[in-house]
């Protein structure tokens, strides 16, 4: 497929550059690109030009277009005068147009009459109101124009209005009329949708209509008008209500079923959907301990596998996606200030983004100083013992051989570690490294001491007391 866009110039702009080849491939793809780009700011020019009621593209259209693109706009070009361009010939077949600058006469330049020297900048004080009452001077507003005021920024903001006092914006409390950029009008049906959805989600008592609503969010393709209102309601209801298991879990229902509709493009709010999955993953405290202390669990497990289905759809859209996810998560981790449950959403959150890669090279390096100075620490303090390494050393070997601990906490993360390391597991498994399960003599009590040696004495004895000779081997096989 040949290119608009004459491939020449691509080649001229090379040599200037210092390329003096280019493959044929490549300057037929890069005249493609060059074409598809022009395109895009040209579509998004004319939309400028027709938000502003104009039938000629000027350069300030151009300008816009490229702040929108994110790229760096040009400079020079903003001349209100219409531009006239001249044709000069540099050989047969091949023209140059250039713009023509306006000649200018020296003689008359010099002779005209000087410009009027301009006034001195002074200021003025006038009253804005007397008392409540805004007096007829020339530098208040009539009331003419005020009305006229008033009236624009409420039919721009009308369709909003309702829908930010069900979402508890700041703007609904305080009765400011924020007039938006772009006009963006709902119709009253999806109004009406938006507020209906948004009840029976927050509704305790029916959930047959919370399943109606999440099933009609997972299937109406008609909803692309409403997914920023919906992200927002989710942000907003996260923010506010982390006491709120149940809010919580609903906001989580409404994440999933936002993706699971495959009418939505919502690669553009990516990146606002996971900052309340990370809440919910990551937060320090969620839902009400004085009523039900271990509800947070199920939420980070929900808020992990949505997380992993985010990453899985839109990863190619953001390639850096998966990496600043695990990177959040892995702070979290190795933060000693962290409580556990953070610790446990962050471990379950890298496993399911980064799979077994991320499991062996970020967190088994890490697992020996995390047993040390984490778990240990925590089964000391929870002891009552002292800080000194014999007190220290006596709890972790004690933990070492106990099968279950009474802390929930610490259950769980260290469930989770294994979880983890099951991935390298099945990861083995699928190479074909089939290794039988089993500790058996003297081999046992080595690969005993080697798990300890690698990741710590709790960790280690945990993993050997599971019996799986595969799980071990796959811990052990770097080093």
């Amino acid at each position: 497929m040949s290119s608009i866009w004459n491939p020449e110039t691509i080649k001229d702009v090379a040599e200037s550059v210092g390329i003096s080849s280019l493959n044929e491939d490549v300057v037929q793809g890069l005249s493609r690109d060059v074409e598809f780009r022009i395109f895009q700011v040209l579509a998004e020019a004319t939309k400028f030009m027709r938000h502003g009621k104009r039938t000629i593209l000027s350069t300030q259209d151009i300008s816009h277009a490229l702040r929108v693109l994110d790229v760096e706009p040009l400079y020079g070009y903003e001349s209100t005068r219409p531009l006239r361009f001249g044709e000069a010939s540099i050989g047969p077949g091949q023209p140059l147009f250039y713009v023509e600058d306006e000649e200018m006469d020296f003689e008359k330049l010099i002779n005209a009459p000087l410009p009027k020297v301009p006034r001195e900048i002074s200021f003025t004080a006038h009253w804005l109101a007397v008392e409540g009452v805004q007096p007829s001077i020339p530098q208040n507003p009539t009331s003419a124009e005020q009305q006229s005021r008033n009236q624009g920024v409420a039919g721009s903001s009308s369709s909003t209005t309702k829908l930010s006092s069900l979402t508890g914006g700041a703007g609904g409390e305080n009765n400011v009329n924020v007039k938006p950029l772009v006009k963006h009008t709902l119709s009253k049906e999806l109004q009406l949708y938006f507020e209906r959805v948004g009840g029976a989600l927050l509704d305790e008592s029916n959930e047959a209509i919370q399943a109606a609503a999440l099933s009609s969010l997972r299937n109406d393709p008609g909803l692309h008008q409403l997914v920023p209102y919906f992200v927002q309601f989710i942000s907003e209801k996260v923010t506010h209500h982390l006491r709120s298991i149940f809010v919580l879990t609903q906001m989580m229902h409404l994440t999933s079923a936002l993706i699971d509709n495959e009418s939505l493009y919502l690669d553009p709010y990516a990146a606002s959907l996971i900052a309340p999955v990370l809440t919910c993953l990551i937060g320090r405290k969620l839902g009400d301990p004085t009523f039900d202390p271990n509800a947070h669990w199920l939420l980070r497990n929900h808020a992990a596998s949505l997380l992993g289905l985010i990453c899985k759809k839109h990863s190619d859209s953001s390639p850096t996606l998966k990496p600043r996810l695990v990177r959040t998560c892995l702070k979290q981790l190795l933060d000693p200030h962290k409580p556990l449950p953070v610790h446990y959403g962050a471990l379950i959150g890298m496993t399911v983004v980064g799979g077994a890669d991320t499991v062996r090279a970020l967190i088994l390096p890490n697992l020996k100083t995390y047993d040390e100075m984490i778990l240990r620490e925590h089964l000391v303090s929870g002891a009552g013992g002292g800080n000194n390494d014999a007190t220290a050393a006596a709890a972790a070997a004690a933990a070492a051989e106990m099968t279950m601990t009474e802390d929930m906490d610490l259950e769980m993360v260290i469930a989770a570690i294994l979880k983890a390391l099951m991935l390298l597991e099945q990861e083995d498994r699928a190479m074909n490294l089939n290794v039988t399960n089993g500790h058996s003599g003297s081999g046992g009590e080595l690969v005993r001491e080697r798990l300890r040696a690698k990741i710590g004495n709790i960790l280690g004895e945990r993993t050997y007391r599971l019996g799986r000779y595969a799980l071990a081997h796959a811990v052990l096989q770097d080093t």
